[in-house]
């Protein structure tokens, strides 16, 4: 749980299947609205994948003080470079422990719903390019139309949007 938007992120990646090989999905989640902050499509699995994904997350937030993200124990998120990455912008890494599967569990949820809805819906995959467009319109709906149960039943947007707005500096009198 998170108490504000960039306190915590979860970082987690899917393999899909296509006609010329497997495509990654890496995924960056803001824990407070499960606002997907950072994705990234691939033909490798090689660490520029989720770092990719981080900084198009610390693009979208330039505030990322007291911070703290946590993977599973991949060996994308386990590099030198993640870890030096995340350490040049301040932000903490917290990582899992071996065999707790419920250590990553938000998200291990976007990725199966990610799955769900998009994946095995509309499949099978031609290439890495079906794929990396199926996944931007499906970032897009999630993110700004999508009813979540767990922050009732408003997408993700609709959370942040009214945390800022009950959080902004009152004006003060002339």
């Amino acid at each position: 749980r998170a108490r504000r938007p960039s306190q915590v992120w979860v970082a987690e990646l899917a393999y899909v299947a296509s006609w010329q090989g497997f495509v990654y999905v890496a995924f960056v989640v803001d824990v407070f609205a499960r606002m997907i902050v950072g994705w990234r499509v691939s033909a490798s699995l090689k660490a520029d994948l989720v770092l990719d994904a981080l900084e198009q997350a610390l693009h979208a937030r330039a505030d990322t003080e007291g911070l703290v993200h946590h993977s599973d124990r991949g060996t994308q998120y386990l590099s030198i470079r993640y870890s030096e990455r995340l350490a040049e912008a301040g932000i903490r890494a917290s990582v899992g422990s071996t065999g707790d599967s419920y250590d990553n569990a938000l998200a291990e949820t976007i990725i199966g719903l990610y799955k769900t809805e998009v994946i095995r819906r509309r499949g099978p995959w031609r290439n890495v390019d079906a794929v990396e467009f199926a996944t931007l319109e499906w970032v897009a709906w999630f993110n700004n139309q999508r009813l979540l149960g767990p922050i009732g039943e408003i997408p993700p947007v609709e959370l942040e949007q009214a945390y800022y707005r009950s959080n902004e500096p009152h004006a003060m009198p002339a």
